[in-house]
């Protein structure tokens, strides 16, 4: 959810995604919500690199940062979170944000859930150094963190590919272990031009539209230019239908007429998404959809949540489930 940075819809649907999300079983249709699954563990580097501290970094906000000890780790979002673990540090994590949804850090308690951090929570686990998004909040809560004299280390946020060897780079050199995090760039970029190279070359471009579902608090939008989907939509070959149509804003409320301009050969949703709205058959009753080519199609991408705006170790995988859903037999 962390790609909607700093913007007033990026906000209320990170809250949703906690809030809003209904559970319905997935009606029969299409079996694209289920094809090509991101594996829900990540892979850590094989050599464990031991940091070096301690080192003073400059913060996404500002601030001169001192880290000297990172035996205790605090990462308020899954995408960071997913980058400690890969970078080989995972047994020094001993907290999670709700987003955190990968299996190494499924037994750790949950002291964040989106902008929601609770202050006394993360003190009470005596962290050495906590990692935060540029929309961590609320202020403060962060402010108590600070005053308390723990250093917070807020990372520039992701808005496409990219990001991902800036974000690793950031996370890597704040924890002492600037090597491992060229390595890890350097082996998440070479995935990513991998899976790049098998994208299908002579099946056109497909208009691809990036809904955001949440059925139980009736929240139907329709990603434009900045939702955080047009990077891995253009890598995947494909076209992000909302952008092109002309649509500004980052999410617009989906309307037959916005539906219409935008003309979907297929559409990407998140997995809990799309089971909210009762699977693809609920998915087509939405107005508009189904008289677009892709609901005509049922012709639907989903990928998991914790995962697809991440723009991280994972991406590759994710990169992946999107051009096998999306070409299938094409490929």
């Amino acid at each position: 959810m962390r790609r909607m940075r700093g913007r007033v819809v990026g906000a209320l649907l990170a809250v949703l995604v906690v809030a809003g999300c209904g559970s319905h079983e997935e009606a029969p249709g299409r079996p694209a919500a289920k094809a090509g699954a991101v594996a829900d563990r990540v892979e850590p580097l094989t050599d464990v690199p031991e940091p070096r501290l301690p080192v003073t970094v400059r913060s996404a906000d500002g601030r001169e940062v001192t880290v000297e000890d990172a035996g205790r780790i605090v990462p308020l979002s899954g995408a960071l979170s997913e980058i400690v673990f890969t970078l080989g540090l995972g047994d020094r994590v001993v907290a999670r944000d709700i987003t955190a949804t990968f299996a190494q850090a499924g037994k750790l308690p949950v002291v964040t859930r989106n902008h929601d951090v609770s202050a006394e929570s993360v003190l009470s686990l005596k962290p050495d150094l906590v990692l935060a998004e540029a929309t961590t909040g609320p202020a403060e809560a962060m402010g108590q963190i600070r005053d308390a004299g723990v250093p917070v280390l807020v990372v520039a946020p992701a808005r496409g590919l990219d990001d991902v060897g800036p974000r690793i780079g950031a996370v890597a050199r704040a924890l002492g272990v600037p090597a491992a995090g060229k390595e890890l760039t350097r082996r998440s970029e070479q995935r990513l031009d991998a899976v790049r190279a098998d994208v299908p070359k002579d099946t056109g471009k497909p208009r691809v539209a990036f809904l955001y579902l949440r059925g139980s608090a009736s929240v139907y939008l329709i990603g434009g230019k900045g939702s955080g989907a047009t990077s891995l939509l253009e890598a995947a070959g494909a076209v992000d239908a909302g952008a092109e149509s002309g649509l500004k804003k980052d999410f617009t409320a989906i309307t037959t007429e916005a539906l219409a301009q935008a003309a979907p050969d297929a559409i990407l949703v998140m997995s809990k998404g799309l089971e909210s709205v009762g699977g693809v058959d609920g998915l087509v009753k939405i107005p508009g959809v189904a008289q677009t080519p892709a609901g005509m199609d049922r012709r639907v991408v989903s990928v998991e949540d914790g995962v697809l705006l991440n723009y991280g170790p994972r991406t590759d995988a994710v990169l992946k489930s999107v051009v096998g859903q999306l070409y299938g037999d094409a490929k």
